[in-house]
């Protein structure tokens, strides 16, 4: 009697109680169902997940690059010294969304076809619609609403602001831009003539500029340069002739 007793009173304790079994839940049907496609489509494409994986970070890359974000590689030197040729910069697409536009001093990407040829081009925002932008006062500088800007900080060295005189106003919904190379640099000022006036619509902006990303020993974030500050709104300007 007291050997079985031991014996049931062993088993007993040997067997864990309900507060220490651990049992691992199954799957639910939401889980599994997602494995199985998954599973199902890996076995569809050659290479398995690895294919699967690169797929969808390509699928990733190039939406990214259709609705957010899309690399740009600087063709020529119309933007030294800030932006040299074979530069890649990222381009902001949705800068001018959601009721933003472009200011003075941005550094935009725009499609040049009917206005200054048939490529994309990068350069300077100067004038925005209103603006009335005049080259040069007395001292050589642009000016905007009557206002001189000092354009020293990212202008290349050994360049005047223009060597073509102008006196515009910029229509409403277009921007005037130059390069900040102005000596090597094809922009509004050779296009005055043509139609559109070498205004760029505002429609035909792809994006800000914002990144240096390659190369690395270039790479910056591309900053609006304090020099159009102090410029004064079109509506504001009239006391500055």
């Amino acid at each position: 009697m007291d050997t079985e007793a031991q014996h049931t009173e062993r088993d007993r304790s040997s067997r864990p109680s309900g507060s220490e079994t651990t049992t691992s839940e199954p799957a639910g049907p939401e889980d599994r169902s997602r494995f199985a496609l998954v599973a199902r489509v890996s076995s569809w494409v050659p290479g398995g997940r690895i294919t699967l994986t690169l797929l969808v970070c390509l699928v990733f890359l190039l939406l990214l690059s259709t609705f957010v974000l899309r690399p740009f590689q600087i063709p020529s030197g119309s933007m030294e010294p800030g932006l040299r040729i074979g530069d890649r910069v990222l381009v902001n697409k949705l800068a001018y969304r959601f009721g933003a536009v472009p200011q003075r001093g941005d550094i935009v990407v725009f499609d040049g076809t009917g206005y200054f040829g048939h490529a994309d081009y990068v350069k300077r925002v100067v004038g925005v619609g209103g603006d009335r932008v005049v080259c040069c006062d007395r001292e050589g500088r642009i000016q905007v609403n009557g206002r001189p800007v000092d354009e020293s900080g990212f202008l290349h060295p050994g360049d005047s602001p223009s060597a073509v005189p102008f006196d515009v106003v910029v229509p409403g919904g277009t921007l005037f831009v130059l390069g900040d190379h102005r000596s090597d640099s094809s922009d509004s000022r050779d296009h005055l003539g043509s139609p559109g006036g070498g205004m760029i619509p505002v429609d035909e902006v792809i994006g800000r500029a914002d990144w240096i990303v390659w190369p690395f020993g270039h790479a910056t974030r591309l900053h609006r340069p304090d020099a159009y500050m102090r410029v004064p709104d079109a509506g504001r300007a009239g006391a500055h002739g």
